[in-house]
């Protein structure tokens, strides 16, 4: 393995720890700030919103910027947001943090993926991927749990004050790891933009979007969930959480070896698996046993669907992937505030805190259906992806117009 691609898993571990952890420590932070959970859960929105705009202006502004300075800076970015949101002392205070540390996820996730498919052979690609985003996985099945009990027991913002820590730590990573002659710049702008030409991006994109706002609608208030259905303590929040991180981890990493056999079919078999899943945990969250089923199947069947994702936005626009990249990423994040966002909305409406479970249910029907339609809309052009063997590395398509 590419010792590269542990310098990008280290960045993504940082990262993913100060996207995900809050939703463990939720009920914390709304205590902290008075504040309700619908506005707590902004905390969440907010951020996922901020990585969909630095998605696109960030990757776009430095698209002519060798690759590995450019990661470096944005861990800085990454690490001064994150010690804001350690000292915040107020509501506003701690989004403004959220936001200067959301701006670098983006473009950190999209680059970093065009970096890690340059260090692998055409058929390791998807592998490849899914491996820088095993930082976003451990995050989950270690850094969200024990970071939710940091905070339970010596105040939410210690969290962030390790979260600080460890950004730093990625950043020497990045820096001593990650080889300068993989990180040419792009050609351009204008080169970059013409890849959104491909109607298939766009339709992967809203796939991205829906996919994931379908899981997000139902992890954002999982604590409220676990406590107030389900029967848990809180105290027992973090270890659950571990279930959901486990699955988030062998997920990525099966999803990242179907899409390198499959990527059409496995995407669809997968949304599909998660529908059944999401419903399965609505009817189901009263039970402590198929609760903890319930956890380990969403974190997997959730992000699974990630490498496949992203290496099909990168497959349609392989003339300039970087910026169709980061807008992955960005839409990942649009749909975890669309999923935030509709379930505050319903446990606002006073529906309970399974609502947003079905909510995710839901979107995550429409990207299923949205997926069908634009595997069968690739498949009748003959631009579908295929699978790359060892024997066989064939050269990427051009991005063609669906």
């Amino acid at each position: 393995m590419p010792a590269g691609l542990i310098a990008l898993a280290l960045g993504g571990f940082g990262i993913g720890l100060t996207e995900f952890v809050i939703m463990g420590l939720l009920p914390e932070v709304a205590a902290d700030f008075r504040v309700s959970e619908a506005s707590a859960g902004w905390f969440i929105s907010g951020y996922a919103l901020s990585v969909t705009v630095g998605a696109l202006l960030v990757t776009a502004a430095v698209t002519r910027l060798p690759r590995k300075p450019v990661l470096i800076g944005l861990l800085v970015l990454f690490i001064a947001g994150n010690f804001l949101s350690a000292v915040a002392d107020s509501y506003a205070a701690m989004m403004i943090g959220r936001i200067i540390a959301a701006l670098c996820h983006g473009a950190f996730f999209g680059i970093g993926s065009v970096v890690a498919a340059s260090l692998v052979p055409a058929h390791k690609k998807a592998g490849a991927i899914a491996i820088m985003f095993t930082g976003l996985t451990a995050a989950n099945v270690l850094g969200v749990p024990f970071g939710t009990l940091l905070g339970q027991n010596f105040g939410w913002r210690s969290t962030f004050w390790a979260i600080t820590i460890i950004g730093v730590v990625a950043l020497l990573g990045i820096a001593l790891m990650v080889p300068a002659s993989t990180t040419e710049p792009t050609k351009g702008l204008r080169s970059e933009l013409g890849a959104f030409a491909s109607g298939q991006v766009w339709l992967s994109l809203i796939v991205t979007i829906l996919g994931f706002g379908g899981m997000f609608g139902a992890f954002t208030y999982i604590a409220f969930t676990l406590t107030e259905v389900s029967g848990f303590e809180s105290g027992a929040v973090p270890w659950l959480l571990v279930l959901f991180g486990a699955g988030l981890f062998v997920g990525n990493f099966l999803g990242g070896k179907a899409a390198d056999k499959a990527l059409d079919k496995s995407l669809i078999l997968i949304l599909a698996g998660l529908v059944a899943v999401l419903i399965f945990f609505a009817l189901t969250a009263s039970n402590s046993i198929a609760t903890l089923l319930s956890l380990a199947l969403m974190g997997g069947f959730g992000f699974a669907t990630v490498p496949g994702l992203q290496m099909r936005v990168m497959h349609f626009a392989s003339t300039a992937p970087t910026l169709a990249s980061g807008a992955n990423i960005g839409a990942f994040n649009l749909g975890n505030a669309l999923g935030a966002w509709l379930g505050g909305v319903t446990i606002t409406a006073g529906l309970g805190y399974t609502s947003p479970i079905w909510a995710g249910a839901g979107i995550t029907v429409a990207a299923l259906l949205v997926m069908l339609a634009a595997a069968a809309a690739a498949k009748r052009k003959g631009t579908a992806p295929l699978a790359v063997t060892p024997d066989v590395e064939r050269e990427p398509r051009e991005a063609t117009v669906a």
